[in-house]
């Protein structure tokens, strides 16, 4: 245990110097004051508090003393005594005020202490790195960022990665209005840094930082093509659409369909999602029965939700694969099996979409006679046996279709007794589940009808605008007139 006498007047010693150095009109000639103040650090727990206050303060004058410095403050950092650490934390971003030489080195320490185990002492990191964020976004911004860690540098410790991604998560993001000035140029940073980072994230860290792009104002509603084709391509990427198709991997089929739903809204905007469904065409439609059963059905939503925004082009490679699983999900006569109605609106939805959008095309496929003026009209072939086997399909849907609806609707009134009827707050919210199951099953089979009823005549309008609302879509709200709203290398 130190002397009394000994702290006061390691304590007294700091003061004078302290005060000399305020004083001193040119500090730098300060030296033997600056260095007592590095010896002081060395001695009573007072004494190393105060010089956690001073030695930052006064660390630019005296760049032959840098080294030392620095070295001292970061044994301060790692005292037993809580509150000479965290002194020396709040002191940290000091070194950086005037010298930003040393933002990376100061970044580098205080993301080691992320996993400060004191909220006193984790509260002061992080403040201290959003102090460093605030003098220096771009460099500091740059610092944290190596230790998510890329494909070419890969992060050495994942605990203090996960630490760094928390902090960007919960700190940076939610203040990037303020942080990211000037606007255009550190968002583009910060995208450009996120897009090395992606080379090698889980799938939840590639949607946080998908979300987190799509709402930078370089990437907002007024944003050009060439940016929209950023972004799907970031996602392209993660699907990995370069790669060979395994049935067998799971992982491989999750990623590349949740990519396909990350791409929609780019596509909405006008992004191509021509990779994505050449890839489809040519590796996942061909082995559909082999996929997961629930993951079919998301990949024929995704389809159906894509297809108002495919190309002509698009359309035609793909329509001839849409036909065939058409055929077999449209049975040619009742064989007693059941019948996947979302598969079949999914489907249906689909071609119409995109026979809108080559109708001669269904000519060969469909039997149809559809006269566009094109070589492709193909009108002097015999197709009729297409077309009798296309109609006796619909036949079969129709009045499979129309049966179910007499199901559901007696059963909806059963609902509606049993609702009336229902005592506990469990069983009413039982009920009100199956009546919205049923809800959404009449709403298939009304599209299913709808879709199906233009298909008969061998010159059909197809139904290429928003009539059709899918079954698991909410309702489009009309407008209130204004006179009256993907990395995944990593395991997840």
């Amino acid at each position: 245990m130190s002397d009394p006498s000994d702290d006061a007047s390691h304590i007294e010693k700091l003061y004078e110097f302290g005060e000399r150095l305020n004083e001193s009109k040119d500090k730098s000639q300060n030296v033997k004051d600056y260095q007592g103040i590095i010896d002081a650090a060395k001695t009573s727990i007072k004494a190393k508090q105060l010089a956690a206050q001073l030695i930052p303060r006064f660390f630019k004058f005296f760049p032959d003393l840098s080294g030392p410095a620095i070295d001292t403050h970061l044994d301060l950092i790692e005292e037993e005594e809580l509150g000479v650490r965290v002194q020396a934390i709040r002191g940290l971003p000091l070194f950086c005020k005037d010298t930003p030489e040393h933002i990376a080195k100061i970044v580098d320490i205080l993301v080691q202490l992320l996993a400060a185990e004191e909220f006193v002492e984790r509260d002061a990191v992080h403040k201290a790195l959003m102090a460093l964020l605030r003098q220096d976004v771009k460099a500091s911004l740059t610092a944290l960022f190596k230790h998510i860690g890329s494909v070419d540098e890969p992060s050495t410790d994942e605990f203090i990665r996960e630490k760094v991604l928390s902090f960007i998560r919960d700190k940076v993001f939610p203040i990037k209005g303020e942080l990211l000035k000037p606007q255009e140029e550190m968002e583009r940073h910060i995208t450009d840094l996120i897009k090395k980072s992606l080379e090698d994230v889980t799938g939840a860290e590639f949607r946080m930082f998908m979300d987190f792009l799509k709402s930078l104002s370089i990437f907002g509603e007024k944003a050009p093509p060439e940016r929209m084709k950023e972004l799907i391509g970031i996602i392209e990427g993660q699907a990995d659409l370069d790669a060979q198709f395994n049935v067998s991997d799971a992982d491989h089929i999750d990623r590349l369909i949740s990519c396909l739903y990350m791409a929609l809204p780019f596509v909405v905007r006008g992004a191509s999602s021509s990779k994505f469904l050449n890839y489809l065409n040519k590796h996942i439609i061909p082995v559909f029965e082999k996929l997961p059963e629930e993951r079919k059905l998301d990949l024929l939503k995704a389809l159906a939700e894509i297809s108002p925004y495919t190309t002509p082009q698009d359309s035609r490679q793909i329509l001839p694969s849409i036909v065939q699983l058409l055929k077999k999900y449209m049975p040619r006569r009742k064989t007693g099996e059941e019948m996947n109605f979302t598969y079949v609106e999914c489907l249906l939805y689909t071609f119409h979409h995109l026979a809108q959008k080559v109708p001669n095309a269904t000519n060969s496929l469909c039997g149809y006679k559809i006269v566009t003026g094109q070589p492709s009209d193909r009108l002097g072939e015999d197709f009729s046996e297409q077309y009798k086997d296309l109609t006796e399909r619909l036949t079969s849907v129709e009045e499979l279709t129309r049966a179910t609806m007499k199901k559901l609707t007696q059963g909806m009134a059963e609902h509606n007794k049993a609702m009336a009827a229902a005592k506990s707050d469990e069983a009413k919210g039982s009920i009100k589940t199956q009546k919205q199951n049923t809800t959404t099953g009449l709403r298939t089979c009304n599209n299913i009808l709808a879709m199906t009823k233009p298909l008969h005549v061998k010159t059909p309008t197809f139904i290429g605008d928003k009539s059709i609302n899918l079954s698991w879509k909410e309702a489009t709200k009309p407008a209130v007139s204004s006179s009256n709203t993907v990395g995944y290398e990593r395991s997840a």
